[in-house]
């Protein structure tokens, strides 16, 4: 994700300025006031027309037509426009500007604004589009009553054009009733534009607090809301917030990020294992155990308290799990003894991290497939150097996919007989092609030609697809000589089946 879009709240200002250049200026300073007080990354939005292009001649003056009256009411020319641009930048803000025609593209231009917004009316808009594409800026995308034919059309021509694209889930009803809010919708956005920044950007009356909670909850990584601030003489819309408003607004959306946590992970805090402790049962010694003997099942009992570092009922119930005493107990004493794992055990961890990552990715690679457990240090040493390579086909062509958990490398090596692409599907991987350093994304294919010296190592865990010629066990040349000196066997354990 973007640096420009983490975690950023866009103040609308839209027409609130009321052409009032002071006025602007005092919109401006309350939103830089917010982000200081809430330490939070914050950007002022303007919307530009070139009004006189951009309502038709026998429309102008018109006080019968939707929104014509308030465009021409709040009329602001180029040069106040520069005026508030500059103040944004000026209080430390992102500047952010809405073009809803070609002249007022380039009016983003000369101004030097960092990030131009699509508005929903604008997505289906493709001459627009085009000149928005030309600028060649940080786009973001709001897609407020687009069907998701039309959300793919638009994230499919930006994503190729613009240097960075974030998509923001909107509903154009104002203010939206809270059953029209679809923010079930952004979690397949988020699966269907997995390389695009999705946000959400908000109508909903100016005191609510829990959409914008659901919204970070659901994965919105930036935020949007109109934003004003009222005098005597000027009131605002039932969809804009005022600045003690738009505080709540903020702070509802940090208890938000804190409530789901910096990540995706589960971090188990101390506290939490502590708690857990207490009511574990722990493993206590049923009969006097010499040192050296294995503990069986019937040589212990489980009771609470369970002590910190001892041998919990869990631990020694897992399957396949072995003791043997590193010590003299006597009877009723607390055991403390770490699992003795045979190769099985090790390989049932391997395959059921492989498999979750799988079902993380959404991969399904179906039954008919051999499994490889490459460890060319051992299994011991799987999880610092190796990989699990799914066999799918293996005929004059081949299919493989290789799984690696997180931090892991494979070794340099090379083939005689066999050209292969990796094709990227899932997390991060980097490759060394004949001293090259190579990063690939989701997505990203790479060529290893024959004889072609390469090693490959993952920092968050990745699936890539291997297509090549005819696989051949005996085809790999290693270049370290611990590695080459081996049978092709006593690196690899063969799975049949998860």
């Amino acid at each position: 994700m973007s640096k420009i879009f983490e975690d950023l709240h866009i103040f609308e200002m839209a027409n609130n300025h009321q052409g009032d250049v002071g006025h602007g200026l005092k919109i401006i300073e309350a939103a830089a006031r917010l982000a200081r007080e809430h330490r939070v990354r914050a950007a002022v939005k303007f919307q530009f027309r070139e009004l006189d292009s951009f309502i038709h001649p026998d429309a102008r003056g018109r006080y019968d037509i939707m929104h014509i009256p308030r465009f021409e009411s709040t009329r602001l020319d180029d040069s106040q426009f520069r005026r508030l641009v500059d103040a944004t930048r000026a209080a430390g803000l992102v500047t952010v500007a809405t073009p809803f025609d070609e002249p007022s593209v380039g009016l983003c231009q000369a101004l030097g604004v960092e990030i131009i917004k699509v508005a929903s009316c604008s997505a289906t808009d493709w001459p627009l589009l085009e000149e928005i594409a030309k600028a060649n800026k940080p786009v973001i995308a709001s897609t407020g009553g687009l069907s998701i034919y039309e959300i793919d059309n638009l994230v499919t021509f930006l994503h190729k054009r613009v240097p960075e694209l974030a998509v923001m889930h909107c509903v154009s009803l104002y203010p939206t009733p809270a059953e029209q809010h679809a923010l079930n919708f952004m979690a397949k956005m988020i699966r269907r534009y997995p390389y695009v920044t999705i946000g959400y950007s908000g109508h909903e009356a100016p005191d609510n607090t829990e959409v914008v909670m659901l919204a970070v909850a659901k994965g919105a990584k930036l935020l949007e809301r109109h934003f004003g601030v009222a005098t005597d003489q000027i009131s605002l819309n039932k969809y804009s917030m005022n600045p003690e408003q738009a505080g709540q607004w903020i702070a509802a959306a940090e208890r938000a990020r804190a409530i789901c946590g910096v990540d995706d992970g589960k971090h188990v805090s101390q506290g939490e294992y502590e708690s857990l402790l207490q009511l574990q049962r722990g493993v206590f010694a049923r009969r006097a155990i010499k040192k050296g003997e294995a503990i069986e099942r019937g040589d212990v009992f489980f009771a609470m308290p369970c002590q910190d570092g001892q041998l919990t009922s869990g631990k020694f119930g897992q399957y396949r799990a072995h003791f043997v005493a590193s010590r003299d107990y006597s009877e009723n004493e607390a055991v403390f003894e770490h699992a003795q794992h045979d190769q099985y055990s090790q390989l049932r961890g391997i395959l059921h991290d492989a498999k979750g990552q799988l079902y993380e990715a959404g991969i399904a690679l179906g039954d008919d497939i051999s499994i490889e457990v490459s460890h060319h240090y051992g299994l011991d040493r799987f999880r610092e150097t190796g990989c699990v390579l799914i066999n799918s086909i293996n005929r004059e062509y081949c299919n493989k996919f290789l799984i690696m958990l997180p931090g892991q490398k494979h070794p340099h090596h090379k083939h005689k007989r066999k050209e292969e692409t990796f094709h990227m599907l899932w997390g991060d991987l980097e490759v060394d092609l004949e001293g090259d350093i190579i990063h690939l994304k989701p997505g990203d294919k790479l060529l290893v030609e024959r004889d072609q010296l390469h090693a490959f190592r993952t920092r968050k865990g990745c699936i890539f697809a291997e297509i090549s010629t005819q696989s051949i066990r005996s085809d790999s040349y290693y270049a370290d000589e611990a590695i080459a000196r081996m049978d092709t066997m006593e690196r690899k354990t063969i799975v049949e089946g998860w």
